[in-house]
């Protein structure tokens, strides 16, 4: 009996030991942070200049994340990332391209107001 837990502690440490010298597999984050392939999709953006308020953006989003209203000559993009599932749908579906996907990741918040993004034409978040 007490040969076998010297065994497993021997084990263990030769374990540890070959670890040692190997190169590390995890990143010290948030001080080191991962490079993002290309292809990565994080928070959608939208470009205001671009925006001709279609709505396919609003039709394509599995989540209903997205709306756009339009008023005279005033378009607002309305996005609640709390529902977003960042699929991409919008982005890919806008024939104008006037959203697209962001290396924005980091999205967590004490509020759920912060979720909600509302955004005018004249580029005025509020």
């Amino acid at each position: 009996m007490i040969l076998s837990k010297i065994k497993a502690l021997i084990e263990g440490h030769l374990t540890v030991f070959k670890h040692t010298f190997k190169k590390n597999i995890t990143l010290e984050y948030p001080e080191n942070k991962q490079i993002l392939p290309e292809t990565f999709r994080g928070k959608p953006d939208w470009v205001s200049e671009k925006c001709i308020a279609c709505k396919i953006c609003e039709r394509v989003c599995p989540a209903g994340a997205v709306k756009i209203e339009k008023q005279d000559n005033n378009i607002k993009f309305h996005l609640d990332l709390s529902k977003c599932i960042i699929c991409g749908n919008c982005a890919y579906n806008c024939p104008k391209e006037a959203i697209c996907m962001s290396k924005e990741y980091e999205l967590a918040t004490d509020n759920k107001k912060d979720l909600y993004i509302e955004i005018n034409s004249n580029s005025e978040v509020i």
